[in-house]
């Protein structure tokens, strides 16, 4: 028998997400994220190329938000993301936060279809994070 009390986390929290979220679709997401070594001046003024890296998420779950009819309007998506996925993803990049890792990513790929980031929101039960839901818009083609 566990101690789940909330002055011993253990992770139970996470586990359970994951595994819903694998049980649901199991699906993968690619983060489209900028490079981590941009910080120079040189860069800032264009003389070093800006690098980009794919960071893959998985388990994450994506389902379509009411539409509310507005003329021109897009579609909205939520996107339910495995925290300790993002976890993973954060330590192979070095960064201090997932909060920083959202803020680096430039879209979101989810089935060969871009997704732009307009906000994000965690869940949390006994002080951890178990679950990011990003709400997305899909990206338009802009015209050359």
């Amino acid at each position: 028998m566990s101690d789940t009390a909330p002055r011993n986390p253990n992770g139970a929290a996470q586990m359970l997400a994951d595994a819903l979220l694998r049980s649901m679709t199991g699906a993968s997401a690619l983060l489209r994220v900028t490079g981590t070594t941009t910080d120079t001046s040189q860069s800032e003024v264009g003389l070093v190329a800006t690098t980009f890296a794919d960071a893959v998420i998985s388990p994450v779950v994506m389902r379509k938000l009411r539409p509310t009819w507005q003329e021109g309007g897009q579609s909205k998506w939520e996107l339910f993301v495995s925290a300790t996925s993002v976890q993973q993803q954060v330590n192979a990049l070095d960064l201090p936060s997932a909060q920083s890792l959202f803020a680096m990513t430039l879209a979101v790929t989810v089935a060969g279809q871009d997704y732009l980031i307009e906000s994000i929101a965690a869940n949390e039960a006994f002080g951890q994070v178990y679950l990011y839901r990003l709400l997305l818009r899909e990206a338009r083609q802009q015209a050359v």
